[in-house]
This record gives C-alpha cells, sequence and structure tokens, in this order.
C-alpha cells in the first residue's frame, strides 16, 4: 500500500480538517456505487484505511514513528467504532443519515470541539533516566483567546446565524447523475459548516477564539524510563474551539548512551580489564556505576571473561524505584607482550613448582626444557 499521506493527498502536518476534506473529496471520486472502474473499489478501500489511521491522534503518532508495521491491524475501512467519519462520508451522498437541517447535525458543528493532542520529542542524559528529573520544556501549542474568551468576536458582540446555511452549517444541492438524482450535502462554504458568523472579529486572535503561544511547562521525568517511554500530559494540547476542553501533550523520551555503561532492561552492564596477576592473586579495584565509584572485588583465580555482579546497582522499576536490576561486569584479563630478565626468571620458577603437581605425560614442551628432559 502506498504511503497514508500520499493516498490522501496531504502533506505530513495536515491538520484534522484538511484530513476530513482530502478524505471527503476522494471517497466522492472512487465510491464504487458511482465509480465502476475496475480498482475504484480497492481505491475505496485503501482511503478508508488511510483516514482511519491518520485522523486518530494515537494511531498517526505510531505510523509517523513506525509505518504500517506500528498499527498492527488489517487494512480496510474504518472499523464500527469509527463511524462518525464513514457516516459523514454516507451524508455527502444520502441525506438520510441526519439532514443539514437536524440538531444531531448542527449540535455536532457548532458545538463544542476538543484541542488536538500535541507530540514533544525529549531527549535526557543516561543518568536522568535512571534516577529521574524534573525538567523545563518550551512548548508552542494554541490557548483560547483571553481577549473573547474562545468566541472569537470582539468584546461585547457575538457570533450570529449564517446567512448561507441559516445556521446549520450544511447545504444541499440536487445532482443528477447517469445512476439517478442525489441530494449532496456539502460543508457549508461561507462559516466552514460552524453554523455562525463573526462580523466584527476579535483583534487578539483575528476571529479564530485561540491563538498559538511558547509556553513553559515542567516535566517530571519518573525514574526508569527509556527511549520510547511516552509520557502523558494531560490539558496542554492545544487548546479546544468553542469552549470544549484541551487536548494533551504526549513527551516521547530518547535516552543518550553513556560512554562506559549499557543498559539492558533493568541490568547495566560494563567492561573492566586487570592484570594476570590481579585475577591471579584477587584484587579489590574501583568500577564506575551510576550511583557513582563503587568498590569490586576481584576473586583469586578469576578467569577471562568471567562475569562478576554488583547487585542493586541497575536501573530502577519504572512505577516502582526501589526494585532495582543488577549491575553485570565483565572481566578482560591483560597479558604482558615483554617481561624483564627478572620477571621472566621468577615466571620459569612458578612454572617449575607448577609442573611438580600435574601428571608426569604432561604433554608441554615448556615444562620438558624448564626440567632439562630434550
Amino acid at each position: 500500500m502506498s504511503d497514508y499521506y500520499d493516498l490522501l493527498g496531504v502533506s505530513r502536518d495536515a491538520d484534522s480538517d484538511t484530513l476530513k476534506s482530502a478524505y471527503r473529496r476522494l471517497a466522492r471520486q472512487y465510491h464504487p456505487d458511482i465509480n465502476k472502474d475496475p480498482g475504484a473499489e480497492d481505491r475505496f478501500k485503501e482511503i478508508g484505511r488511510a483516514y482511519e489511521v491518520l485522523s486518530d491522534s494515537q494511531k498517526r503518532a505510531r505510523y509517523d514513528q513506525f509505518g504500517e508495521a506500528g498499527l498492527g491491524g488489517a487494512a480496510g475501512m474504518p472499523d464500527m467504532g469509527d463511524m462518525g467519519g464513514f457516516a459523514d462520508l454516507f451524508e455527502t451522498f444520502f441525506s438520510g443519515f441526519g439532514g443539514p437541517g437536524s440538531a444531531g447535525a448542527r449540535s455536532q458543528r457548532r458545538g463544542p470541539q476538543q484541542g488536538d493532542d500535541l507530540r514533544y520529542d525529549l531527549t535526557v542524559d543516561f543518568n536522568q533516566a535512571v534516577f529521574g528529573q524534573e525538567k523545563e520544556i518550551k512548548i508552542p501549542h494554541l490557548e483560547t483567546c483571553d481577549g473573547c474568551a474562545g468566541t472569537g468576536a470582539k468584546a461585547g458582540t457575538g457570533p450570529s446565524n449564517c446567512n448561507t446555511c441559516g445556521g446549520a452549517g450544511q447545504v444541499r444541492r440536487a445532482t443528477r447523475t447517469p445512476f439517478g438524482s442525489f441530494t449532496q450535502v456539502a460543508e457549508c462554504p461561507s462559516c466552514g459548516g460552524t453554523g455562525q458568523m463573526i462580523s466584527d472579529p476579535c483583534g487578539s486572535c483575528g476571529g479564530q477564539g485561540v491563538k498559538q503561544i511558547r509556553k513553559k511547562l515542567r516535566i517530571n521525568i519518573p525514574a526508569g524510563v527509556d527511549t520510547g517511554t511516552r509520557l502523558r500530559v494531560s490539558g496542554e494540547g492545544n487548546a479546544g474551539l468553542r469552549g470544549g476542553p484541551s487536548g494533551d501533550l504526549y513527551v516521547f523520551l530518547k535516552v543518550k548512551s553513556h560512554p562506559k555503561l549499557r543498559r539492558d532492561g533493568l541490568t547495566i552492564h560494563s567492561e573492566v580489564s586487570v592484570s594476570y596477576l590481579q585475577a591471579i592473586l584477587g584484587d579489590t579495584i574501583k568500577i564506575d556505576t551510576v550511583d557513582g565509584p563503587e568498590n569490586l572485588d576481584i576473586p583469586a583465580g578469576t578467569q577471562p571473561n568471567s562475569t562478576l555482579i554488583l547487585e542493586n546497582k541497575g536501573i530502577p522499576k519504572l512505577g516502582n524505584p526501589v526494585a532495582r536490576g543488577n549491575q553485570c561486569i565483565l572481566i578482560n584479563i591483560s597479558l604482558p607482550k615483554r617481561f624483564s630478565e627478572e620477571e621472566r626468571a621468577l615466571l620459569e620458577q612458578l612454572a617449575k613448582a607448577h609442573f611438580q603437581r600435574v601428571p608426569k605425560n604432561y604433554n608441554s614442551g615448556l615444562f620438558s626444557r624448564l626440567l632439562g628432559n630434550n
């Protein structure tokens, strides 16, 4: 299937009104009751699927981030739980789904409308994600105009019914086609479907009822978040129209990588190099953790690529910061490439002592040479 935005012929930042207008236009063009061309029905279904996804803010966000793989649903027409847009389509063709004079149509268009949800991408440091932090952000969003209290009209005045549609928000047009006569119901071109006109608009917002401002917000980042975590800030999206509630703000987090630590769920992984003498004899060393430098005991006889564990030094569980994972430390053992004569003599002495504790048939040219058994 083509890109949903291309299917509807809109840009990726198209608003809900633009999406609806494009959907209605294309749905009329490809409706199988009118368009008998082969492939029109499939095109009609693709358009319906595209509108279903892009008109839903959460589905649209998943589609923008992951494409169709993020939706998990099969292609097709809008489901029965989203019949609002589908019923609007049939209102375009038939007058039986609540004609332009119906109270339901008027209240839907003239009543309050909820504001759009907003998305904000926020990058945080590794340690901020581990322990949480309060962070200040600035977002541009629409707020209700305080000059007109959201009406769009100048103080002391108010909107009046549209002269074109009489306040219905819709107009009828009778059309004759080869398939018969249709009464087409369309959005009123004069008032944009609101049913009202503002003769004396508010000077502060230009009659829109809302205006864009840049607002400071303090976001509480909980301990244990990771890349892809989504935080919802209720009521901080765009303001609603005609007294409708504001939308929500969704903050999507991206966590920076750490130069020495790597996260895997609640576990932190790191590596440390020790000398062969530290591995053989044991030692206590300082290592980096998210809590700062910590002591790590290297047991005597530690083998290469062993993993040692520091308990409760990992990532806090999201929603329960008391419960933490562990830190796993991979031990790399460094071997010297050169020895002094004194060091070599000591190592050969150690090798002779070691040979006395192994079977005499030990297959080693080194031990044979050291014991003179050539």
